[in-house]
């Protein structure tokens, strides 16, 4: 498709006739099959955080993270209190539905409604968080918020570009990757280039159809193994909305 132009030819992007500034993330909970968000209390999660992180074996976790490692819950408290009444970022507690008790954290931030752009960022995931069902809903949750109840263009995640494992996570969960900003920040001493990733409005219904069908109970078997993996199943989801578009064209 070819670009629009203006009075003088030069090309411009699309319009958007109607646009208004995106409301603020509410600090409502966000509740799904598995887990609830909601926002962190130093009172009624700092207990719960603490344990969850202090059964990783090392430090290997916080390793890329610009906070921690915490040498004791006081320590993680004294974090937890500083940041709880934050605006942006916004952190959220992940509540196992199955427990009752929180075991990871992540949190909205660089927020800017008058660009509807939003990112996920300080996600802190315990070990017996990690590779869960839960640890999937928690981003899917805070995407379903960004997108449908929030109405936002655009969902990023960012890294440090040496952080593999973040990397991975960000494409398995649907971002697309944009390339690396150099020397873009500095934390713990070092320099760190940044990996940047995205998710925009006009992938979400795709998207969000394959999230759907990874979380329901039906494509995990008796021992929770899944039958199908959540990239497969976006790309299916992309492919049936290539289909459906071709069609009506």
């Amino acid at each position: 498709m070819q670009p629009r132009t203006n009075a003088f030819q030069q090309p411009i992007g699309p319009a958007l006739p109607g646009w208004t500034p995106r409301p603020r993330p509410p600090l409502e909970p966000a509740i799904g099959r598995y887990c609830r968000l909601e926002p962190l209390s130093a009172e009624r999660h700092a207990a719960d955080l603490y344990h969850a992180f202090s059964q990783a074996p090392d430090a290997s976790d916080w390793t890329y993270m610009g906070i921690g490692p915490f040498a004791d819950e006081a320590q993680y408290r004294a974090f937890a209190e500083s940041v709880q009444a934050g605006q942006d970022p916004m952190h959220h507690a992940i509540i196992d539905l199955a427990t009752g008790r929180a075991i990871g954290t992540l949190a909205l931030m660089r927020i800017d409604p008058a660009n509807g752009v939003i990112e996920v960022g300080f996600v802190c995931y315990s070990r017996q968080l990690k590779r869960t069902r839960i640890a999937t809903e928690a981003q899917f949750l805070l995407m379903r918020r960004a997108f449908d109840e929030l109405g936002y263009r655009r969902y990023e995640w960012k890294c440090d570009s040496l952080n593999a494992p973040s990397r991975a996570a960000a494409r398995r969960l649907g971002f697309t990757f944009e390339g690396v900003f150099r020397q873009a920040t500095v934390y713990k001493g070092r320099s760190r280039d940044t990996a940047w990733f995205s998710i925009i409005d006009s992938e979400w219904p795709a998207l969000r159809a394959a999230y759907e069908r990874w979380l329901s109970p039906d494509n995990f078997d008796a021992e929770g193994n899944q039958r199908r993996g959540l990239a497969d199943l976006a790309g299916a989801e992309r492919a049936d909305s290539q289909g459906e578009h071709a069609a009506c064209a």
